[in-house]
């Protein structure tokens, strides 16, 4: 199996202060996301009995379902927890550049 990776290009008119709350606002949905899986496989633990069809490929397709389904929450903003990171630390990452390394790689690029 092939694993690609994406970047997209960082914007060019944006000032840095822009950048990393567009940064702040992906890594807060991301964490909303997280969190709503974590929510969604504690409900589903909490089964009172086993089905007819429960197997280890029943439970991997329910897995990528609930996955699926907490991101779809998340970009949504369903719970509110990306919107109260945001308010928390909106104004803490304006007033900061995005940190760079002047000689090396980025540390999502050197893999």
């Amino acid at each position: 199996m092939q694993v690609a990776t994406t970047t997209s290009p960082a914007p060019t008119s944006a000032s840095p202060g822009q950048s990393n709350k567009a940064s702040l606002q992906k890594v807060a949905q991301q964490f909303e996301a997280v969190f709503l899986r974590q929510m969604i496989g504690a409900m589903r633990s909490a089964s009172l009995a086993e089905g007819i069809d429960d197997s280890a490929a029943t439970q991997q397709f329910r897995d990528m379902a609930d996955s699926r389904t907490a991101d779809a929450m998340a970009s949504k903003g369903a719970m509110g927890i990306a919107e109260l990171l945001l308010k928390q630390f909106g104004d803490r990452v304006s007033d900061t550049p995005s940190p760079t390394a002047p000689n090396g790689p980025t540390p999502a690029t050197s893999a």
